[in-house]
């Protein structure tokens, strides 16, 4: 498969400065800044690699871009052959841009609900393993994000007939999980009437680290948004916070990882157990 991993998310920020306080404070993350032609951008370490997460000052908060590793330039060739016969127009990067992502090319299309998503090749590994304050969270990297929106036939069109994702598994009546490496899923796909990242997920270590994130994040009065649970179809342990951009960051370990032999499926209700939610589900379902 051409694409390897997610590699990076990019938002605009209307509060630059809560969202620091909530990567450092609460989840042991170091904050650097730096200049990308006129645009002043944060970047949060989660790992070895530059950055995971790029944050923009702005007057309000969406999505900038959503970044995927490409396995080689032969690869990011076929893919943009793959998109331009789809319809869609692939640009380079800047150089600029190029090197803030510590990337050797870079390209970009518009996807069909507007959001900018770029393929790059390469990584820059600066560092042998995250700097984090003492204390900090055991943070493994960046895992995997939730899109919802109406154009849900059109975005399953492009992850998994253009860019070549597998279906890992799905819940009536639209939510569908799909995968582009050994991991269960790196981007799942959900039916919504407005157009919306829904959750951002870190990987964390050990169920330890889950659980000191949770208490730090329970003592600096961070809002959880979905209980401690653990899912049904990665298995994997977790707990969500409201982000000061509205939407959720989840915190969570142990996803399972699917083969070549995997065959999708339906996996009904949505958790074995707790995730309940502050608010209402939009994704519930009668069986969840």
């Amino acid at each position: 498969m051409g694409i390897r991993k997610l590699g990076y998310v990019g938002l605009e920020v209307a509060d630059l400065g809560a969202w620091t306080d909530l990567l450092g404070r609460t989840l042991g993350v170091v904050v650097t800044h730096a200049k990308s032609g006129t645009d002043e951008v944060a970047l949060a370490e989660l790992d070895e690699f530059k950055y995971r997460l790029a944050l923009y000052p702005s007057t309000q908060d969406r999505p900038r871009e959503l970044g995927w590793i490409v396995d080689s330039p032969w690869e990011l060739d076929r893919l943009t052959e793959r998109l331009t016969g789809a319809g869609f127009t692939v640009a380079d990067g800047s150089a600029e841009e190029q090197e803030l992502r510590g990337a050797t090319q870079l390209r970009w299309f518009t996807d069909p609900v507007g959001y900018r998503v770029e393929l790059a090749v390469g990584e820059a590994k600066v560092r042998l393993g995250a700097d984090r304050p003492a204390g900090g969270a055991g943070i493994t990297g960046l895992g995997h994000f939730v899109l919802a929106s109406p154009n849900l036939g059109e975005l399953r069109e492009l992850y998994e007939s253009v860019l070549e994702f597998k279906l890992t598994d799905y819940r009536a009546p639209g939510l569908f999980f799909f995968r582009c490496n050994r991991t269960h899923h790196s981007i799942a796909l959900a039916h919504a009437d407005t157009t919306s990242i829904h959750h951002l997920e870190f990987e964390h270590g050990s169920i330890d680290d889950v659980g000191r994130a949770y208490d730090r994040a329970k003592a600096n009065d961070v809002p959880i948004s979905i209980s401690l649970g653990r899912h049904m179809n990665d298995k994997a342990i977790s707990f969500y916070i409201r982000n000061p951009s509205g939407f959720h960051l989840e915190i969570g370990c142990g996803g399972i990882e699917v083969g070549d032999d995997w065959i999708p499926h339906d996996f009904g209700r949505s958790d074995e157990w707790g995730h309940h939610h502050a608010d209402a589900n939009p994704f519930a379902s009668p069986r969840s």
